[in-house]
């Protein structure tokens, strides 16, 4: 078991698979020119597979996969494959362009859930956002998911100027379709340009939303990051992802595997625990794991606390969203 200072016990670990992405979104990959970590530097599949094996052996009961882009990596079907076997909950993180691609190896490795990042409904605004031409694409896959009776999450990221008109649009989506739409509240991370002013807070989403819609709220799981609603006589429902204005570090119960085989205790920590090195090394990682965690902060990795209104995105030391793996 693997728990920090509060006594909260660790047992999702979410595994970044590579830091590329075939999409351009300005909040997680900010510049044209990036440079990808070299693929000597990545850890490779049978790597992730030992590390993951570690952590279900210190009773991580869920793995979700993530990127950049997860299947843009050529041996995603092997990594995905391999983790399928272990005896965890696999969930995947993707934008959704190659889903029509992976499917067989998705539904093979027994995942059921799947996140599709899609932060507008109208194509227009997402070749602006994603810098891709691939709308349609998503869309056709987050239809072939449904048909395939997967559970579908569409994570949102709400901008204040730039989508929050939308938040109504996404609701009245959920009328006849049975997804989760999740609003994620804008984080500051290195480049991406963050301004206390751009983030649309939980209060604020639900003052939209019940300006049309009557809603109800739903009690989530333990250690949930989302507060939940739901709209009564639709097939969807919807939340709100409030890490700025609410957060729920009480209970978090997460770690983070970054491409490059970096644990990160908490997504906003300043510091990183070299997994990758020892274990090439033939080092034990174990007390690693264990050190990395038990030196967690009690909330948003000690760098911030308060209302966010008065952050100063300057102070925050943190490496860019699409290197973390969200």
């Amino acid at each position: 078991m693997i728990k920090d200072s509060f006594n909260r016990v660790h047992d999702y670990l979410r595994i970044s698979l590579t830091d590329n992405c075939n999409l351009r979104c300005f909040y997680c990959m900010p510049e044209e020119d990036y440079d990808f970590t070299p693929a000597s530097r990545l850890m490779q599949p049978i790597e992730i597979e030992t590390l993951a094996k570690i952590f279900v052996e210190q009773g991580v009961k869920k793995i979700r996969l993530t990127g950049g882009e997860p299947l843009v990596r050529k041996d995603a079907a092997q990594i995905i494959s391999s983790l399928g076997k272990l005896p965890v909950e696999l969930a995947i993180t993707t934008n959704g362009t190659r889903i029509h691609e992976m499917l067989p190896v998705l539904k093979a490795a027994n995942i059921r859930t799947i996140n599709i990042s899609l932060d507008t409904l109208q194509p227009d605004k997402f070749l602006l956002v994603t810098r891709r031409d691939l709308f349609h694409q998503v869309r056709s896959n987050i239809e072939l998911l449904l048909h395939h009776n997967f559970k579908v999450k569409i994570n949102a990221v709400v901008m204040k100027g730039f989508n929050d008109d939308e938040i109504n649009d996404f609701i009245a989506w959920t009328t006849h379709i049975p997804v989760q739409v999740r609003f994620i509240e804008f984080m500051p991370f290195s480049g991406n340009r963050w301004t206390s002013n751009k983030v649309f807070s939980l209060n604020e989403v639900l003052e939209v939303v019940g300006k049309q819609y009557s809603f109800l709220p739903v009690l989530g799981e333990a250690n949930d990051t989302a507060k939940h609603f739901t709209v009564p006589g639709h097939a969807g429902s919807f939340a709100v992802i409030s890490t700025m204005s609410a957060p729920f570090c009480s209970t978090c119960n997460r770690m983070r595997l970054t491409a490059d085989g970096k644990l990160k205790n908490c997504l906003f920590s300043d510091g990183e625990t070299d997994l990758l090195t020892a274990l090439r090394n033939g080092d034990d990682v174990l007390p690693l794991i264990h050190a990395s965690i038990q030196s967690k902060a009690k909330a948003l990795g000690g760098q911030f606390s308060g209302t966010f209104e008065k952050l100063e995105a300057a102070t925050i030391h943190n490496r860019s969203m699409i290197t973390i793996g969200g």
